[in-house]
């Protein structure tokens, strides 16, 4: 992956310099990029690592998840910040392409993150459990 000078540009599944991305703010990034990612669904996957991994549905982007997830881990225990960067910038796009698998729009983990702003985790994580609930 790039070094943390450069970014993805959604629109070509190409590098932009940090000068370039600075100009954005981050919900921009990630809204640009999951519309990048539905845009890819149904395309040549022969010409598209994004498109390759939606049509591997759930099975290949959970796969790219829980590896990406391993590999921040693994970064965060002793690498220098530029590779947790790469490792967290790599499983947030995974976890895009994961949500575009389910059709579940970016916007309702939104929505879910914002129920749960100002609520204790350890409240939070009782009600779930009272209810059943798995959330």
């Amino acid at each position: 992956m790039a070094g943390r000078n450069s970014r993805l540009d959604p629109a070509s599944e190409s590098f932009v310099t940090d000068s370039q991305a600075s100009k954005q703010q981050v919900g921009e990034v990630l809204t640009a990029l999951e519309r990048v990612i539905a845009a890819r669904k149904g395309a040549d996957s022969s010409r598209s690592y994004t498109a390759r991994l939606l049509a591997g549905g759930v099975p290949a982007a959970g796969a790219k998840v829980a590896e990406e997830a391993g590999e921040l881990v693994q970064a965060a225990a002793g690498e220098a910040d530029d590779r947790v960067v790469a490792e967290a910038a790599d499983l947030v796009y995974h976890v895009l392409v994961l949500l575009a698998c389910r059709d579940v729009p970016l916007a309702d983990v939104e929505l879910e993150l914002a129920r749960r702003f100002g609520v204790s985790g350890l409240d939070e994580k009782a009600a779930r459990a009272a209810g059943g609930g798995n959330r």
